[in-house]
């Protein structure tokens, strides 16, 4: 048995922002994958594949049957033969690891399920970001659906608040650009429950609330309408001011080896750094208008381009 593979996900624009409605843009990131397989023999790391997806099944178990159902006749008999997850998604680096695990699991064994071939209305991609939501929970003890989302329709996907979801087209890259969006691996995992508390603890802080409010969601919005635009002059210069305003207020979750490199690329505008997910470690995504020459500044560092323009 071999189900089909689903990519990793970047979330170029909406971190922490879209908890209180900014405005996100999540894109399919197809250099990891991962598919459900049932091998001839596990090793260590199979085996513990197959252990959590034991322990998510039972999860899923729990769940309301009015929000999804599973065909747990099929399910049970793949988990006997010892299925895993087999994945390149690196976990604990903020590109969707467990979204994609619950995505190949909704699409082999939900009963019913929206498909990605239907005609997809707001209506539609809203009842499976909640379904992905109530799935993806088991991992991160709280979750807004987007990474399974992304991963299930492999398309790039507009959140326009938490509650307005569309999917959404990028202008066409430049593969002579010299301008580039990059990941920054930063060498250590991240884990999203605790970052996510951190936040939630923060926003109970009348000073970061309204630094959320006034200028986190404005520069998050004025980002993503620049990205979508191909306005890249003007987007470049919204990142400046959304990387500034991130060391300053997201300290706790920007690894502190990387916060003097954070502020040499504000200062010199030859790259600005931000977070990839919830932070904490794994990816820092990054943003240059000359690759080359960022790459040379973060010679000791390895990057991947994700995007040319």
């Amino acid at each position: 048995m071999k189900g089909p593979l689903f990519y990793a996900k970047i979330l170029l624009f909406g971190e922490y922002g879209i908890i209180k409605n900014s405005k996100g843009l999540s894109i399919p990131y197809n250099h990891y994958k991962g598919g459900l397989q049932i091998p001839d023999s596990l090793t260590t790391a199979q085996l513990e594949s197959h252990q959590q997806l034991l322990a998510f099944a039972d999860y899923l178990k729990q769940m309301h049957s009015d929000l999804v159902q599973f065909d747990w006749d099929r399910f049970e008999a793949d988990l006997n033969q010892k299925m895993i997850f087999e994945s390149s998604i690196p976990q604990g680096y903020g590109v969707g690891s467990s979204g994609a695990l619950v995505a190949s699991i909704y699409e082999q064994y939900a009963i019913n399920r929206i498909t990605v071939l239907e005609n997809l209305t707001p209506e539609k991609l809203q009842h499976l970001k909640v379904i992905f939501a109530a799935m993806e929970s088991f991992f991160h003890g709280k979750s807004s659906g987007l990474d399974p989302l992304n991963s299930y329709l492999s398309i790039p996907i507009l959140i326009s608040s938490s509650q307005q979801i569309q999917t959404t087209g990028l202008p066409s890259q430049n593969p002579e650009g010299k301008g580039a969006v990059f990941l920054l691996d930063s060498g250590q995992t991240g884990e999203t429950a605790p970052m996510v508390e951190i936040f939630m603890e923060n926003m109970k802080q009348e000073r970061f609330s309204r630094m959320m409010k006034e200028q986190f969601i404005k520069y998050t919005d004025n980002c993503v309408d620049a990205f979508l635009k191909g306005n890249f002059k003007s987007l470049y210069r919204e990142v400046k001011q959304l990387s500034a305003l991130v060391l300053q207020n997201f300290s706790p979750m920007i690894p502190q080896q990387f916060v003097s490199l954070w502020q040499q690329g504000i200062d010199t505008n030859s790259y600005y750094l931000k977070l990839c997910g919830s932070g904490g470690g794994g990816y820092i995504l990054g943003f240059t208008e000359d690759f080359e020459k960022a790459k040379a500044e973060l010679k000791d560092y390895t990057l991947q381009v994700v995007y040319n323009f």
